[in-house]
């Protein structure tokens, strides 16, 4: 599964891991309910996602990327 069509990013975290999420592209951009996260946290990204930090994301989700 490779992020061809921006389905999935990866979210850099402030302490350096990766967080998987999906993106829900009908729902508005400052909306929580745009993000879903869905896998454990990584070291590194792979190559064909695209990354985007943390603070392009609202706060609800800022605070659930640290659950995992």
């Amino acid at each position: 599964m490779g992020g061809k069509h921006s389905k999935y990013v990866y979210v850099k975290r402030g302490d350096g891991w990766y967080v998987k999420v999906r993106v829900f592209k009908n729902r508005p951009h400052d909306s929580p309910e745009r993000y879903l996260i869905v896998g454990p946290k990584r070291r590194e990204a792979p190559i064909t996602f695209q990354v985007l930090e943390e603070d392009e994301l609202p706060e609800e989700v800022r605070r659930a990327l640290y659950l995992v």
